[in-house]
Order: C-alpha cells, then sequence, then structure tokens
C-alpha cells in the first residue's frame, strides 16, 4: 500500500521556518497501529491523518512519534493547506474537520488560512515553583485551563530564555508560555512555549497557546487583533483575532516534501500497545 505524504512548515510564509507537519490524505484510516508507525517514521512534533466525508467535511487526526494527541494547531493549519494544494479546498471555502476536540473549521483566505479555536482565558495565579527553572524574573504570571503564562519584561529578555529543561519538566501543567510586547518590532506581542513535561522543550509555533496570548494582550493592550511572532529558532507568525468565546488564528503555510510513502504490511504488537496506553490530552 502507498500513501501520499507532504512535509508543510506552517505558520511562516518562508520555507523551514515555522512549524513542521507531516500531512497524509487517507481514503480511511485504518489500524491506529499503522497511524502510529506512519508518525514514528516522519519523526516531527505531529503527525496529521485527513479522511474526506462529503464536500468539505473531513475526518482528522493526529499523532506525535509517540502519540495520538487530543488538538493540534499547526497541523490543522497544514491539512487545509494540502487540501487547497490537490484542489479540494479553494478560496473562500471553509473547510471542517470532525476531530478528537470537536469540529474545527479553517476558512480559506486571499492570502493564509484562518483557524476557529475556543479561547482559553487565564486569571492571576501564583507561580509553580518549577517557574523558576526559567532562570528569569516575570512581571506577571497568570494561568489558563492549560498552561501558565509568564510576562518578562523585553524581547531581549525573551530571546535570552534557557530554560533548566529537567526542572521545568517539574511543571504542574501542559507547560509555560513566555511572552512580551516590549521592544518587539513589528508586532504587537513575542511569545515562546516550553513544555518539557509533556516531551516537547520548545515548540516552535504553537498555535493553541495563542487562545490564551489573545485574552491576555486583549486586556493589556486594548485590543482585538494582534501581528504575533513566536520568537522559536525558527520564528513563526501569526495574525489573531479575538472575538468572546473564539479566538481566530490566521497563518501562512510552505510544502516543501511531496512524495510516497510505502506502507509495510508490518505489524508490532508493542508499538499498538505503546500508543494505546500512552493517549494523552495535549494540545500543540
Amino acid at each position: 500500500m502507498n500513501a501520499n505524504l507532504w512535509i508543510v512548515d506552517a505558520f511562516t510564509p518562508v520555507a523551514f521556518r515555522g512549524n513542521a507537519a507531516a500531512v497524509y490524505l487517507l481514503d480511511e484510516f485504518g489500524s491506529d497501529e499503522k497511524l502510529q508507525l506512519l508518525a514514528m517514521q516522519a519523526n516531527l512534533s505531529d503527525t496529521a491523518f485527513v479522511v474526506k466525508n462529503d464536500g468539505l467535511d473531513f475526518d482528522l487526526r493526529w499523532f506525535t512519534p509517540e502519540t495520538e494527541v487530543k488538538l493540534c494547531g499547526h497541523a490543522t493549519l497544514a491539512s487545509a493547506h494540502v487540501l487547497v494544494q490537490t484542489g479540494q479546498a479553494k478560496k473562500g471555502d471553509v473547510v471542517k474537520f470532525s476531530t478528537l476536540s470537536g469540529i474545527l473549521k479553517a476558512k480559506i483566505l486571499d492570502s493564509g488560512i484562518e483557524l476557529d479555536f475556543p479561547t482559553l482565558a487565564g486569571s492571576p495565579a501564583k507561580p509553580d515553583p518549577a517557574l523558576n527553572a526559567l532562570g528569569v524574573s516575570w512581571v506577571n504570571c497568570e494561568r489558563s485551563r492549560d498552561d501558565f503564562l509568564v510576562e518578562v519584561k523585553d524581547f531581549d529578555t525573551l530571546l535570552a530564555i534557557k530554560p533548566d529543561m529537567k526542572k521545568l519538566a517539574k511543571l504542574k501543567a501542559r507547560g509555560v508560555i513566555v511572552t512580551t510586547s516590549k521592544g518587539v518590532s513589528g508586532y504587537d506581542f513575542a511569545s515562546r512555549f516550553f513544555a518539557p513535561a509533556i516531551g516537547i522543550n520548545e515548540d516552535p509555533v504553537t498555535g493553541s497557546a495563542h487562545c490564551f496570548l489573545a485574552p491576555y494582550w486583549a486586556k493589556k493592550l486594548g485590543k482585538n487583533k494582534f501581528r504575533a511572532l513566536q520568537a522559536s529558532r525558527s520564528r513563526g507568525v501569526l495574525e489573531v483575532r479575538l472575538d468572546g468565546e473564539r479566538t481566530y488564528i490566521t497563518g501562512e503555510c510552505v510544502t516543501t516534501i511531496k512524495g510516497q510513502v510505502n506502507v509495510a504490511n508490518t505489524k508490532s504488537k508493542s508499538v499498538a500497545k505503546t500508543a494505546a496506553e500512552n493517549t494523552k490530552e495535549i494540545f500543540v
């Protein structure tokens, strides 16, 4: 069996930046074991598997090299991009993905793709001791359902952070968003995202983190539209719009690799068992 594979850099207008995802378009999902093996082979933070239903309705699943996950922003963006590239969606269409997180929508714009995600507002929180592993002082700390958010004084401080990942992995949350609006030329704010507790030391571009960043900076800056920079090594650019309980995240994508993968008829009970036992609600 051969399967078509795309490698897509998401949240970037140029290749080899942003956050890379693997995307497979399949007639059917097949076994969880086989999907997990394909994700292991891709060895990217997330691999998306897309199965067409009717019209612009699709089923979508995401796997890391280790486990299936419940939500992934950049791989959703990459999936919509591949549907456009293959002629299954066009400008003005709204693609609907049925996922473990319910129905997610992706609107194809003149330039880029807009994701419709839930807003994840936070509130002031007592800092978790593990946040000291960041090695910097901060001016504010909040907590949402999934993450801590730490605001630091300026962009230079944000770029200089080198966390002790072993200590930060003890954080009692999915991860920590570190952010600032000071000294960020050309953007409303910048951020970085660290999540060693779930096996991701630093995520290159984290769509779901901006569902927390949007309401945070809306209060601080008195606006609801933002141009955001995720200042990881590979950098990512996001256009973010807050609208009450929904956060709209727009980004561009670039296809870097397209090919076919030979899906061998091999079975590994240990891999299937590991995948089933380690399914987690990870949001990346």
